[in-house]
């Protein structure tokens, strides 16, 4: 992309800022929520292209002053400061040039959303299940670290522990965005409890990671769902098993069916299924745009298939490999410890310049 259609293109993106700038502050739009929050996240979008515009401009300024010094001044000073301004903003501007373009290629419009994980324990038995339970424990501890909360909304355990499902949601900043490359069927290698011989076994837990809907995404009638309430099951001290505090939700139209009994407060516990059915009515439409993803893209570091294997964990060489972009790495206590960063980082390299090569296509 040449210098000037790129600077075109951020000066249309510059005026569109300004329009919704003023728009935010109208009490028409304000009224209408749906819209003004569209049109914030819009405006939060381009404040960052904007921002890397003032930059670009600065830098091709900053070229431009140089070089004219450079022909028409004879002062040696002035000159070698010219020539060291030069070489500084002709060194930055590759990689500032591409911050632009991938600031340029649409994101994932999910990306800014809370989300809901789900973790079902798979091939493995009671091994599968404590896998589970160690994968949730290490999602927990790095929500801890990106100081996320997580509020757990149902689950079943193993007979030895562990989690045959467990169901989740992670609120904070860019979380969908983040865990989204989590989804898939997550291989272990390792010699389980139950194993007498010391051989070592391969078990398998899957990870679906959803966008939160929010209540202007989905519009759900209340005589489309059933409500059905029961006693809780599991810990949870006197009140399990004497209290209808458990929710359970079927949405007639589709036949979803959330529930949730984590709460001792049945109303709490109703809030937090209908925020679950309503992102999982709302991931319906949402799948289809991450099949048109999948469709595009080779390697496909985020797509909605959750019965694709995308990682595998083996104990017995403490090793992590990720089979979408092929990264291995030999720290697996600190990984299974919530240290999973640096490998998310790889897999959002990955993705980003997937999407710069779709944009040029």
């Amino acid at each position: 992309m040449e210098e000037q259609s790129l600077l075109e293109k951020l000066e249309a993106l510059a005026i569109r800022f300004k329009e919704i700038g003023t728009l935010i502050t109208d009490p028409a739009v304000i009224a209408d929520m749906k819209r003004y929050v569209r049109l914030n996240k819009e405006y939060r979008d381009l404040e960052k292209i904007v921002e890397a515009r003032n930059e670009y401009r600065q830098v091709l300024t900053g070229i431009e002053e140089a070089k004219t010094i450079l022909e028409n001044e004879s002062d040696t000073e002035l000159r070698e400061l010219a020539r060291a301004e030069l070489d500084s903003n002709n060194e930055s501007l590759p990689a500032l040039e591409e911050k632009i373009k991938l600031l340029l290629v649409p994101a994932d419009p999910q990306d800014g959303k809370n989300a809901i994980v789900e973790i079902r324990s798979g091939t493995g038995g009671d091994e599968a299940a404590l896998f589970a339970g160690d994968l949730f424990r290490m999602y927990l501890k790095y929500c801890e670290s990106k100081e996320w909360k997580v509020e757990v909304t149902s689950s079943s355990e193993g007979s030895l522990g562990g989690y045959k499902e467990i169901i989740f949601t992670v609120t904070g900043t860019n979380v969908y965005g983040t865990l989204k490359y989590e989804s898939g069927v997550h291989r272990v290698q390792r010699v389980p409890v139950t194993e007498t011989q010391g051989r070592v076994h391969t078990s398998a837990a899957t990870v679906a990671v959803l966008p939160e809907a929010e209540e202007f995404d989905v519009e759900i009638k209340e005589s489309d769902i059933r409500v059905d309430i029961f006693c809780s099951s599991g810990h949870g001290g006197q009140s399990v098993n004497t209290t209808y505090s458990a929710i359970r939700l079927v949405h007639l139209p589709t036949g979803i069916t959330v529930q949730c009994q984590d709460e001792k407060s049945q109303l709490k516990n109703k809030a937090k299924a209908m925020i679950e059915l309503r992102s999982r009515i709302y991931n319906m439409e949402y799948q289809q745009y991450l099949d048109e993803i999948a469709s595009k893209r080779k390697t496909m570091v985020s797509t909605g298939d959750r019965s694709a294997k995308i990682r595998t964990y083996n104990f017995p060489q403490g090793r992590i490999t990720d089979h979408r972009i092929n990264f291995t790495e030999y720290n697996l206590a600190a990984f299974m410890n919530g240290e999973i960063q640096q490998l998310i980082d790889q897999l959002i390299i990955a993705e980003n310049a997937e999407r710069l090569k779709e944009s040029e296509l």
